[in-house]
Protein backbone atom coordinates (compact mmCIF):
# COMPACT_ATOMS: atom_id res chain seq x y z
CA UNK A 1 0.00 0.00 0.00
CA UNK A 2 1.68 3.49 -0.92
CA UNK A 3 -0.01 6.95 -1.23
CA UNK A 4 -1.30 6.20 -4.60
CA UNK A 5 -3.47 3.32 -3.36
CA UNK A 6 -4.59 5.14 -0.15
CA UNK A 7 -5.17 8.57 -1.39
CA UNK A 8 -4.95 8.85 -5.55
CA UNK A 9 -7.50 6.35 -5.90
CA UNK A 10 -10.39 7.14 -3.23
CA UNK A 11 -10.27 10.87 -4.43
CA UNK A 12 -10.81 9.93 -8.14
CA UNK A 13 -13.46 7.93 -7.76
CA UNK A 14 -14.97 10.41 -5.18
CA UNK A 15 -15.08 12.76 -8.12
CA UNK A 16 -16.28 10.61 -11.01
CA UNK A 17 -19.07 8.71 -8.40
CA UNK A 18 -20.13 12.81 -7.39
CA UNK A 19 -23.67 12.78 -7.77
CA UNK A 20 -25.33 16.16 -8.87
CA UNK A 21 -27.59 17.66 -5.68
CA UNK A 22 -29.97 20.45 -7.20
CA UNK A 23 -29.12 23.92 -5.18
CA UNK A 24 -32.83 24.80 -4.15
CA UNK A 25 -33.55 21.68 -2.30
CA UNK A 26 -32.57 23.97 0.80
CA UNK A 27 -34.01 27.44 2.14
CA UNK A 28 -31.95 28.98 4.65
CA UNK A 29 -33.98 30.83 7.68
CA UNK A 30 -33.26 34.55 7.45
CA UNK A 31 -33.99 34.33 10.87
CA UNK A 32 -32.66 31.79 12.63
CA UNK A 33 -30.81 30.40 9.98
CA UNK A 34 -32.48 26.56 10.03
CA UNK A 35 -32.11 24.62 7.07
CA UNK A 36 -35.49 23.49 5.74
CA UNK A 37 -35.75 21.24 3.09
CA UNK A 38 -38.10 23.29 0.61
CA UNK A 39 -40.88 20.33 0.20
CA UNK A 40 -41.49 21.04 3.80
CA UNK A 41 -41.29 24.66 3.63
CA UNK A 42 -44.27 24.95 1.28
CA UNK A 43 -45.84 21.99 3.12
CA UNK A 44 -46.19 24.91 5.82
CA UNK A 45 -46.75 27.85 3.91
CA UNK A 46 -42.94 29.15 3.68
CA UNK A 47 -43.57 29.59 7.80
CA UNK A 48 -40.11 28.16 9.41
CA UNK A 49 -40.91 25.03 11.33
CA UNK A 50 -38.47 25.95 13.82
CA UNK A 51 -39.05 29.64 14.83
CA UNK A 52 -42.10 30.30 12.89
CA UNK A 53 -40.44 32.92 10.72
CA UNK A 54 -43.09 34.02 8.39
CA UNK A 55 -41.44 33.93 4.82
CA UNK A 56 -42.31 35.75 1.57
CA UNK A 57 -44.94 33.59 -0.17
CA UNK A 58 -45.94 34.51 -3.99
CA UNK A 59 -50.27 35.46 -4.53
CA UNK A 60 -50.79 32.25 -6.65
CA UNK A 61 -49.17 30.14 -3.69
CA UNK A 62 -51.56 32.03 -1.29
CA UNK A 63 -54.61 31.70 -2.81
CA UNK A 64 -54.15 27.91 -3.78
CA UNK A 65 -53.72 27.75 0.21
CA UNK A 66 -56.41 30.21 0.66
CA UNK A 67 -59.67 29.07 -1.45
CA UNK A 68 -60.95 25.60 -1.24
CA UNK A 69 -59.19 23.03 -3.02
CA UNK A 70 -56.97 25.34 -3.86
CA UNK A 71 -59.60 26.26 -7.14
CA UNK A 72 -59.88 29.88 -8.01
CA UNK A 73 -60.60 32.51 -10.87
CA UNK A 74 -58.19 35.27 -12.23
CA UNK A 75 -60.10 38.31 -12.98
CA UNK A 76 -57.77 40.40 -15.68
CA UNK A 77 -57.48 43.56 -15.09
CA UNK A 78 -57.00 46.13 -17.42
CA UNK A 79 -54.06 47.42 -18.86
CA UNK A 80 -52.43 50.67 -18.18
CA UNK A 81 -50.28 52.85 -20.36
CA UNK A 82 -46.91 51.78 -20.58
CA UNK A 83 -44.00 53.77 -19.54
CA UNK A 84 -46.17 57.00 -19.66
CA UNK A 85 -42.86 58.72 -17.94
CA UNK A 86 -40.38 57.43 -20.57
CA UNK A 87 -38.51 56.65 -17.06
CA UNK A 88 -34.94 55.57 -17.30
CA UNK A 89 -32.48 55.30 -13.93
CA UNK A 90 -29.60 52.49 -14.61
CA UNK A 91 -32.19 50.59 -16.73
CA UNK A 92 -35.06 51.45 -18.73
CA UNK A 93 -38.43 51.33 -16.91
CA UNK A 94 -39.87 48.44 -19.86
CA UNK A 95 -36.72 46.99 -19.28
CA UNK A 96 -37.12 46.51 -15.84
CA UNK A 97 -40.72 44.92 -16.05
CA UNK A 98 -39.37 42.36 -17.86
CA UNK A 99 -36.74 41.26 -15.53
CA UNK A 100 -39.42 41.10 -13.09
CA UNK A 101 -42.10 39.26 -15.30
CA UNK A 102 -39.11 36.89 -15.71
CA UNK A 103 -37.75 36.41 -11.84
CA UNK A 104 -41.86 35.92 -10.55
CA UNK A 105 -43.91 34.18 -13.97
CA UNK A 106 -46.44 37.71 -12.96
CA UNK A 107 -47.33 39.85 -15.41
CA UNK A 108 -47.81 42.55 -12.33
CA UNK A 109 -47.41 43.06 -8.89
CA UNK A 110 -51.12 42.38 -7.55
CA UNK A 111 -52.89 39.19 -8.58
CA UNK A 112 -57.20 39.50 -8.63
CA UNK A 113 -58.74 36.34 -7.68
CA UNK A 114 -62.45 35.45 -7.16
CA UNK A 115 -63.54 31.52 -5.13
CA UNK A 116 -65.02 30.49 -2.34
CA UNK A 117 -63.04 29.66 1.41
CA UNK A 118 -64.98 27.61 3.65
CA UNK A 119 -68.00 27.42 0.90
CA UNK A 120 -68.20 31.22 1.17
CA UNK A 121 -68.11 33.12 -2.19
CA UNK A 122 -64.80 36.13 -1.63
CA UNK A 123 -62.92 38.32 -4.32
CA UNK A 124 -59.22 38.51 -3.31
CA UNK A 125 -55.94 40.32 -4.24
CA UNK A 126 -52.90 40.12 -3.41
CA UNK A 127 -49.57 42.03 -3.94
CA UNK A 128 -46.23 40.27 -4.70
CA UNK A 129 -43.38 41.97 -2.98
CA UNK A 130 -40.98 39.93 -5.43
CA UNK A 131 -42.10 41.84 -8.25
CA UNK A 132 -40.33 45.41 -7.93
CA UNK A 133 -41.19 45.63 -4.20
CA UNK A 134 -44.57 45.31 -4.87
CA UNK A 135 -44.55 49.06 -5.40
CA UNK A 136 -47.83 50.96 -6.40
CA UNK A 137 -48.61 51.13 -9.80
CA UNK A 138 -51.16 52.25 -12.63
CA UNK A 139 -51.87 48.29 -12.52
CA UNK A 140 -52.10 47.76 -9.05
CA UNK A 141 -54.91 50.53 -8.99
CA UNK A 142 -56.87 49.01 -12.09
CA UNK A 143 -56.32 45.68 -10.17
CA UNK A 144 -57.89 47.05 -7.04
CA UNK A 145 -60.97 49.16 -8.16
CA UNK A 146 -61.70 46.04 -10.50
CA UNK A 147 -61.46 43.54 -7.59
CA UNK A 148 -63.62 46.17 -5.62
CA UNK A 149 -66.27 46.76 -8.66
CA UNK A 150 -66.39 42.66 -9.16
CA UNK A 151 -67.03 42.33 -5.41
CA UNK A 152 -69.77 44.52 -5.67
CA UNK A 153 -71.62 43.49 -8.51
CA UNK A 154 -71.24 40.12 -7.25
CA UNK A 155 -72.18 41.38 -3.65
CA UNK A 156 -69.12 39.31 -1.76
CA UNK A 157 -66.67 40.39 0.37
CA UNK A 158 -63.01 41.43 -0.89
CA UNK A 159 -60.20 40.60 0.64
CA UNK A 160 -56.80 41.93 0.04
CA UNK A 161 -53.47 40.93 0.79
CA UNK A 162 -50.71 43.59 0.95
CA UNK A 163 -46.78 43.49 0.27
CA UNK A 164 -45.55 46.79 -0.64
CA UNK A 165 -42.38 49.68 -0.47
CA UNK A 166 -44.60 52.09 -1.30
CA UNK A 167 -45.31 53.89 -4.49
CA UNK A 168 -43.65 52.76 -7.71
CA UNK A 169 -41.11 55.45 -8.54
CA UNK A 170 -41.11 54.87 -12.46
CA UNK A 171 -44.52 56.05 -12.76
CA UNK A 172 -43.93 59.37 -10.44
CA UNK A 173 -46.88 61.11 -10.00
CA UNK A 174 -48.82 58.42 -11.72
CA UNK A 175 -48.06 56.10 -8.72
CA UNK A 176 -49.09 58.53 -5.94
CA UNK A 177 -52.25 58.96 -7.74
CA UNK A 178 -53.47 55.42 -6.68
CA UNK A 179 -53.85 56.48 -3.22
CA UNK A 180 -57.19 58.72 -4.03
CA UNK A 181 -58.26 56.06 -6.66
CA UNK A 182 -58.07 53.16 -4.21
CA UNK A 183 -59.39 55.29 -1.43
CA UNK A 184 -62.50 55.80 -3.74
CA UNK A 185 -62.68 51.73 -4.37
CA UNK A 186 -62.80 51.15 -1.28
CA UNK A 187 -65.88 53.87 -0.34
CA UNK A 188 -67.76 52.21 -3.24
CA UNK A 189 -67.89 48.60 -0.86
CA UNK A 190 -68.87 50.48 1.64
CA UNK A 191 -71.42 52.12 0.08
CA UNK A 192 -72.86 48.86 -1.21
CA UNK A 193 -72.78 47.21 2.45
CA UNK A 194 -69.55 44.86 1.86
CA UNK A 195 -67.22 43.90 4.32
CA UNK A 196 -63.44 45.01 3.07
CA UNK A 197 -60.75 42.87 5.08
CA UNK A 198 -57.18 43.47 4.64
CA UNK A 199 -54.62 41.31 5.67
CA UNK A 200 -51.12 42.96 6.26
CA UNK A 201 -48.04 41.13 5.32
CA UNK A 202 -44.20 42.21 5.79
CA UNK A 203 -43.75 44.63 4.59
CA UNK A 204 -46.58 47.17 4.30
CA UNK A 205 -44.86 50.55 4.11
CA UNK A 206 -45.24 53.97 2.45
CA UNK A 207 -47.81 55.23 0.02
CA UNK A 208 -50.07 52.11 0.44
CA UNK A 209 -50.19 52.81 4.41
CA UNK A 210 -51.58 55.67 3.39
CA UNK A 211 -54.25 54.47 1.48
CA UNK A 212 -56.16 51.09 0.84
CA UNK A 213 -54.07 48.83 3.33
CA UNK A 214 -55.15 50.95 6.45
CA UNK A 215 -58.80 51.47 5.37
CA UNK A 216 -60.14 47.86 6.14
CA UNK A 217 -63.21 47.08 7.86
CA UNK A 218 -60.93 44.45 10.01
CA UNK A 219 -57.26 44.83 9.74
CA UNK A 220 -55.29 41.58 10.72
CA UNK A 221 -51.35 41.38 9.83
CA UNK A 222 -49.11 38.20 9.88
CA UNK A 223 -46.75 37.58 12.82
CA UNK A 224 -43.78 39.87 13.10
CA UNK A 225 -44.58 42.14 9.83
CA UNK A 226 -43.14 45.30 9.50
CA UNK A 227 -46.19 48.21 9.03
CA UNK A 228 -45.77 51.63 8.46
CA UNK A 229 -45.31 54.95 6.37
CA UNK A 230 -41.92 56.34 6.75
CA UNK A 231 -38.52 53.99 7.90
CA UNK A 232 -37.85 53.78 11.12
CA UNK A 233 -34.57 55.24 10.77
CA UNK A 234 -36.09 58.31 9.26
CA UNK A 235 -38.27 58.80 12.26
CA UNK A 236 -35.94 58.54 14.84
CA UNK A 237 -33.49 61.50 12.48
CA UNK A 238 -36.63 63.87 12.64
CA UNK A 239 -37.95 63.58 16.31
CA UNK A 240 -34.60 62.92 17.27
CA UNK A 241 -35.47 60.32 19.94
CA UNK A 242 -34.85 56.28 19.86
CA UNK A 243 -37.47 54.58 19.01
CA UNK A 244 -39.18 51.91 21.22
CA UNK A 245 -38.10 47.97 20.37
CA UNK A 246 -40.47 46.73 18.25
CA UNK A 247 -41.60 49.32 16.77
CA UNK A 248 -43.74 49.03 13.28
CA UNK A 249 -44.18 45.51 13.89
CA UNK A 250 -47.61 43.93 13.82
CA UNK A 251 -47.55 43.08 17.50
CA UNK A 252 -46.86 46.59 18.74
CA UNK A 253 -49.30 48.11 16.50
CA UNK A 254 -51.73 45.77 17.77
CA UNK A 255 -51.60 46.41 21.33
CA UNK A 256 -51.67 50.21 20.11
CA UNK A 257 -54.63 50.07 18.93
CA UNK A 258 -53.99 49.66 15.29
CA UNK A 259 -54.90 46.02 14.14
CA UNK A 260 -57.72 44.10 15.35
CA UNK A 261 -56.08 40.65 14.78
CA UNK A 262 -52.28 39.16 14.55
CA UNK A 263 -53.22 35.84 13.09
CA UNK A 264 -50.54 33.13 11.74
CA UNK A 265 -50.63 31.91 8.37
CA UNK A 266 -51.53 28.66 9.05
CA UNK A 267 -54.63 29.80 10.90
CA UNK A 268 -55.67 32.93 8.11
CA UNK A 269 -58.24 31.17 6.67
CA UNK A 270 -60.63 29.78 9.24
CA UNK A 271 -59.70 33.12 10.56
CA UNK A 272 -61.02 34.92 7.71
CA UNK A 273 -63.69 32.67 6.75
CA UNK A 274 -65.62 32.94 10.79
CA UNK A 275 -65.15 37.20 10.32
CA UNK A 276 -66.25 37.31 6.66
CA UNK A 277 -69.05 35.34 7.23
CA UNK A 278 -69.95 37.35 10.85
CA UNK A 279 -69.94 40.30 8.85
CA UNK A 280 -72.31 39.01 5.57
CA UNK A 281 -75.10 38.21 8.73
CA UNK A 282 -74.31 33.79 7.94
CA UNK A 283 -74.52 31.05 10.04
CA UNK A 284 -71.32 30.28 11.29
CA UNK A 285 -68.69 27.98 9.28
CA UNK A 286 -68.88 24.44 8.94
CA UNK A 287 -65.31 22.90 10.01
CA UNK A 288 -65.45 20.23 7.18
CA UNK A 289 -65.58 19.69 3.38
CA UNK A 290 -68.72 18.31 3.60
CA UNK A 291 -72.50 20.21 2.60
CA UNK A 292 -74.72 21.22 5.63
CA UNK A 293 -76.82 17.88 6.98
CA UNK A 294 -80.41 18.76 6.24
CA UNK A 295 -83.35 18.86 9.02
CA UNK A 296 -84.19 15.36 7.71
CA UNK A 297 -81.31 13.88 8.73
CA UNK A 298 -80.54 15.77 11.33
CA UNK A 299 -83.66 14.80 13.14
CA UNK A 300 -82.67 10.87 12.15
CA UNK A 301 -79.84 11.05 13.86
CA UNK A 302 -80.84 13.35 17.04
CA UNK A 303 -80.83 10.94 19.91
CA UNK A 304 -83.71 10.05 22.26
CA UNK A 305 -83.75 12.73 25.24
CA UNK A 306 -83.49 11.12 28.75
CA UNK A 307 -86.83 12.20 29.59
CA UNK A 308 -88.50 10.70 26.52
CA UNK A 309 -86.53 7.35 27.07
CA UNK A 310 -87.53 6.79 30.66
CA UNK A 311 -91.59 7.75 29.17
CA UNK A 312 -91.30 5.23 26.91
CA UNK A 313 -89.90 2.51 29.01
CA UNK A 314 -92.71 3.54 32.10
CA UNK A 315 -95.09 0.35 32.05
CA UNK A 316 -98.60 1.06 31.51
Amino acid sequence: MNWITNYVRPRINSIFSRREVPENLWVKCSECGTMLFHRELADNLNVCTNCDHHMAITPRDRFTALFDGGIFVEIDVPDPVADPLQFKDQKKYPDRMKAAQKKTGEKEAMLVAEGEIGRTPIVACAQDFGFMGGSMSMYVGNAIITAAERAVAMKRPLVLFSAAGGARMQEGILGLMQMPRTTIAVEMLKEAGLPYIVVLTHPTTGGVTASYAMLGDVQIAEPNALIGFAGARVIEQTIREKLPEGFQRAEYLLDHGMLDRVTKRQDMKDELVTIVRMLMGQDAPIRADLPAPTEEELAETTPETPVDAAHEAKPE
